[in-house]
């Protein structure tokens, strides 16, 4: 005895329409999983710098950051002047991700002209981390030197 294979339009045809009330129902929940969250990570970055500033006299600049893509967190202030290649200043305490990393700076300018300034933060594994992550960049702060 052998088996007849069924056939026929309606088999057919609610199997074509079952797959595509599945496909559906699958792009629904996918749309509603997409809606529900973002799905990048959420951070920002300030540089705080004095506009003018004396030939000789001493100004702050300081930073401050918050990412929630890395466990832990270093600001790290970076210099230039004449358009230059950017030079790191100094760099913050290692701060968790709860934590907001803050870093600051004392500078004398020695001569009058523009002095950049920017914040960069970077990402690490743990608080000892040789190998960071640039996350982010600050826009430039500049300080005009008289």
């Amino acid at each position: 005895m052998t088996r007849a294979k069924k056939t026929g339009t309606k088999k057919a045809g609610m199997k074509v329409r079952g797959g595509r009330a599945a496909v559906i129902g699958a792009l629904g929940l996918a749309s509603v999983a997409l809606a529900a969250g973002p799905a990048f990570a959420k951070g920002d970055v300030s540089i705080n710098a004095p506009h003018t500033a004396q030939v000789g006299k001493t100004f702050t600049v300081s930073a401050s950051a918050d990412d929630d893509a890395a466990d832990y967190l270093r600001v790290c202030l970076e210099g230039r002047t004449g358009g230059q290649a950017w030079l790191q200043v100094t760099c913050g305490a290692v701060a968790d991700r709860n934590g907001e990393a803050k870093v600051a700076a004392k500078v004398k300018a020695a001569r009058g002209g523009a002095l950049e300034y920017r914040a960069v933060v970077y990402g690490l594994l743990s608080p000892k981390d040789k190998h960071p992550v640039r996350e982010r960049t600050s826009g430039v702060a500049t300080v005009n030197v008289r």
